[in-house]
């Protein structure tokens, strides 16, 4: 397979480890049996191992629904979002103030995982420094912002997000982006989360300057699912030969976009909110978000 755009992690470690032996790289696998997940803890721990894999040095953790996508139905829905909310919690190293940041265009469905997600979040940062009759010691501090692209706003997003870094002070950034995948069975079904940061748009062949404590001087932890898939890819996966020399490349969606990208952002907005708010259940939080 000739260069198959992909932001996972796990699908850059195996494909590797598919020819040669990796090292610098450990990797986990278990199964959570009451919400249907398969779960991949890969951690890169050598600059060696983040050349070859194309990924900075961190933690990159994939939760994986085994019966289907993430659906808004689904019977173990509460399950995976506390599953979500805890793995959070383990790459946040005790944040206090959050600031929730959803890349993307609105307007374009296979791309607005971002700005949905910040829909449902429950901001409070305006909460605890107006409401002075209110006691809201036990919330914690979380703002929220949608960037938009560069070709609306003409601000890259790094920029943005690190204007208002100095702004309101976060101690943890939250990324929240579309992935582009190769292998169609993480196409909608998969969710990423890792304590690197993120290049809005690489898998894309669109990236934009990275967003990470480097260029935001704050930890900031990138979490997506992948909703494109490299056509040329996704025909060899099925068709097991490779696309004919000089073929256009060509990045397509799923037919059920549009429920997979709401359904998506619901479970990664309740996660972040319950990982966060600890002292609220999911039932209340899903009243005020």
């Amino acid at each position: 397979m000739k260069d198959p755009r992909t932001d996972l992690a796990v699908e850059a470690a195996r494909r590797l480890s598919l020819s040669r032996d990796l090292e610098g790289v450990s990797r986990k696998i278990d199964i959570m049996s009451d919400a249907q997940l398969e779960i991949a803890d890969i951690t890169i721990e050598t600059s060696a191992a983040a050349r070859e894999l194309c990924r900075p040095k961190g933690r990159y953790v994939t939760l994986k629904a085994i019966d289907s996508t993430f659906e808004n139905f689904c019977p173990c829905r509460d399950s995976r979002i506390q599953t979500i909310a805890n793995t959070l919690r383990s790459l946040a190293v005790g944040a206090e103030r959050i600031l929730v940041a959803g890349l993307g265009n609105r307007h374009l469905t296979a791309d607005a995982l971002g700005p949905l997600t910040v829909d449902k979040i429950f901001a409070t940062r305006h909460i605890k420094r107006l409401a002075h009759e209110l006691d809201t010691d036990e919330l914690t501090e979380v703002s929220a912002i949608e960037t938009g692209v560069l070709g609306q706003t003409g601000i890259e997003s790094t920029e943005q997000i690190k204007a208002l870094c100095e702004a309101v002070q976060p101690d943890l950034v939250i990324a929240v982006d579309a992935l582009a995948c190769w292998d169609l069975d993480h196409l909608g079904r998969t969710i990423q989360i890792c304590d690197t940061g993120i290049s809005p748009g690489s898998g894309v062949e669109n990236s934009r300057k990275e967003l990470s404590r480097a260029t935001l001087g704050v930890t900031c932890i990138a979490i997506g699912v992948p909703m494109v898939v490299d056509l040329a890819s996704a025909a060899e996966m099925i068709f097991g030969r490779p696309a004919p020399d000089g073929s256009e490349r060509m990045t397509v969606t799923p037919g059920s976009i549009d429920k997979l990208v709401k359904s998506a952002a619901g479970y990664i907005a309740e996660g972040i909110n319950l990982a966060f708010q600890k002292n609220m259940t999911l039932e209340e939080l899903r009243s005020l978000s």
